[in-house]
């Protein structure tokens, strides 16, 4: 799937809009998707529980400043200090 972000409040945006609907309106396969106030196209609802989400986006984050912490796969009970 591809993203295409058009500002209809533009002339060339409104040029866009009226050649896609002469050429394009009802064709299978592409479809225009409105967006929310924000300017960001309507997700659907993830099946994720926010809880999940918030924990991977923190771990993404502890990667990012180097936070992380290296395991044995020899010993992984001592380099977590659980021995």
């Amino acid at each position: 799937m591809t993203t295409i972000k058009i500002n209809e409040h533009t002339k060339t945006g409104k040029a866009f809009m009226a050649m896609f609907e002469a050429f394009f309106k009802g064709v299978e396969g592409i479809e225009v998707v409105e967006t929310d106030n924000y300017e960001q196209v309507k997700e659907e609802e993830s099946i994720y529980s926010p809880e999940f989400v918030e924990k991977v986006k923190k771990a993404e984050e502890n990667i990012k400043n180097g936070e992380t912490k290296t395991l044995n796969p020899d010993d992984v009970w001592g380099s977590l200090g659980l021995k």
